[in-house]
């Protein structure tokens, strides 16, 4: 049995390999592609009562029924049974643990060690007059209600084929499209919401402080309520302050257009002024402090925290020592582990306001009737995760040993650097929406079942937690992480190989696989407001 997740050696595949977190656990997962059937003998004499998936837990003494099962050196479950060693451990034979109380939790007791600046790192950029940096170039189309969908699709279909080859410095052509804008209560207090996410990601640093919106005319979120005058403080490439100007609208209601494809011709001509400001820009060299990157995980397996997972941490402390900026998620899936993060805060005053954030999401949870256990899904289970208690345990290490600097609620936009906790659903859709609009520039995605998630307004590098996954979708996963499983390769050489992608994507040198395939999510406003 291994105590680490790290491998030191590459293991025969035929050999029975189960991996252990902590030396105090009581069960580990099993390493073997395909699984391992019964009567499989480890070295220690382990012998397996029953064939066990991989990535699937195994009990490593005699759990006596209601004992506590512990992984990670967290108790994750309870025994529903006497449970002999050798016995496959999954969710039909564990009782999940309550939810950890908001009250006497540990207020920043943590000091991280001092950890020397990384400097010299750089990547091509774009600067923005506001002092953000764009990892790229790209015209974003807003959009103030889902009505005008379908009208700003066709459009931009024929930007991208008429328009955008005139204009080889720019990225890309997209519209910022969503369910929102209308049949809502849109002066309900949580409506501030959906609405501040969409303002925010409008003005995302990957669309260069070009403001363009396409509204149909009837609908509750006009254009002046989502960007009032005076929330575009940027500079347009003539040195004028866009905020003075007029908002750039085309509103599809107005009498001037006559047919469809007067509509067309209006956002082709006003999309052109953009473009060409857009063109003019080059990229520069900036330091990699200027990196917003946020960590999200998808598809999550039992591997999730013991592969790619623990390689992300150590690229957000080699990020946070550079000076940028990382945001970590997913309330739900740290919830059972608030007591790690309020005890790591930089401040009182920031554990607080992750406790505000948990909170918050109780009450929202409890008003539906359901409550965190929500959040695993069949793939989760299928894949080894036995309920949110393991998931949790294994998706906080994305978030590396760093002091949390901030926390931000949903749809808010980001004011300062190093490591933040966004408060977002743990929906994959709905959190990298909001990471959007708090100004992510670059994201990282892990999966352990896969998923071909991607986002068109910024670069999502994927990465694999098993060999398997990554073998098998090849031209999808962007990095495998499965070789520390393998033992071909350390949790820190990993997060050193995924910090000079992320620099090589931020440049332009390299695309993610996602950006080769144009494979992208629609957006996803949370709106806890309700609809009318």
């Amino acid at each position: 049995m291994s105590e680490s997740p790290i491998m030191s050696a590459p293991r025969s595949s035929t050999s029975p390999l189960a991996i252990r977190i902590h030396p105090d656990d009581n069960v580990a997962i099993v390493a073997n592609e395909g699984g391992l059937a019964a009567g499989t003998v480890f070295p220690d004499g382990l012998t397996l009562r029953e064939r066990v998936p991989q990535a699937h837990k195994i009990a490593l003494t005699d759990l006596a029924e209601g004992e506590a099962i512990r992984r990670y050196n967290v108790v994750i479950g309870y025994a529903q049974k006497a449970l002999p060693r050798g016995s496959w451990v999954h969710e039909r034979v564990m009782t999940m643990p309550s939810a950890p109380t908001l009250d006497g939790l540990p207020i920043a007791t943590v000091r991280a060690p001092e950890l020397p600046p990384l400097e010299g790192y750089t990547f091509e950029g774009y600067r923005n007059a506001d002092g953000s940096v764009g990892t790229r170039n790209i015209l974003a189309i807003t959009t103030t209600v889902q009505c005008v969908a379908g009208v700003v699709d066709f459009a931009v279909e024929r930007i991208k084929s008429e328009l955008l080859p005139l204009y080889p410095h720019v990225d890309d052509v997209i519209g910022l499209e969503h369910s929102y804008g209308c049949g809502v209560a849109i002066d309900a207090p949580d409506a501030v919401v959906p609405i501040r996410t969409l303002r925010n990601i409008t003005l995302n640093p990957n669309f260069g402080g070009e403001v363009m919106v396409v509204s149909l005319g009837c609908e509750k979120l006009q254009p002046e309520r989502l960007l009032p005058p005076g929330t575009i403080p940027i500079a347009d490439q003539r040195g004028a302050n866009v905020a003075d100007e007029a908002l750039d609208v085309v509103c599809l209601q107005d009498d001037a257009h006559v047919g469809f494809m007067s509509m067309i011709d209006s956002v082709m001509r006003q999309a052109r002024v953009h473009l060409a400001r857009l063109d003019a820009r080059r990229r520069e060299t900036v330091p990699a402090s200027e990196l917003v990157v946020g960590v999200q995980c998808g598809g999550s397996d039992a591997f999730s925290g013991v592969t790619a997972n623990p390689a992300v941490g150590f690229c957000t402390d080699l990020l946070v020592r550079a000076g940028a900026t990382v945001m970590f998620s997913e309330v739900t899936e740290v919830r059972d582990g608030i007591d790690q993060l309020t005890s790591r805060a930089a401040t009182p005053e920031v554990a607080q306001a992750m406790i505000r954030e948990m909170a918050w999401y109780d009450a929202y949870l409890d008003k539906g009737r359901v409550d965190r256990s929500a959040n695993t899904t069949p793939g989760n289970k299928k894949g080894g995760l036995s309920n949110i208690v393991e998931k949790a345990m294994g998706s906080i290490v994305k978030s590396g040993s760093a002091p949390i600097s901030g926390v931000i609620s949903p749809g808010e936009k980001l004011h300062q650097k190093g490591l933040i906790y966004a408060a977002t659903p743990a929906s994959d859709f709905i959190c990298g929406t909001l990471q959007l609009a708090a100004g992510m520039n670059l994201h990282v995605f892990t999966t352990g079942r896969g998923t071909p998630y991607g986002l068109a307004p910024v670069p999502v590098i994927k990465v694999a937690t098993r060999s398997e996954l990554a073998r098998r979708w090849h031209d999808l996963m962007d990095v495998n992480a499965g070789r520390i499983a393998d033992g071909d390769a350390s949790i820190e050489d990993v997060g050193w190989e995924l910090f000079h992608l992320m620099l090589d994507v931020a440049s332009g040198r390299k695309k993610t696989w996602a950006e080769r395939w144009k494979l992208h999510n629609a957006l996803v406003l949370f709106n806890p407001a309700p609809v009318t």
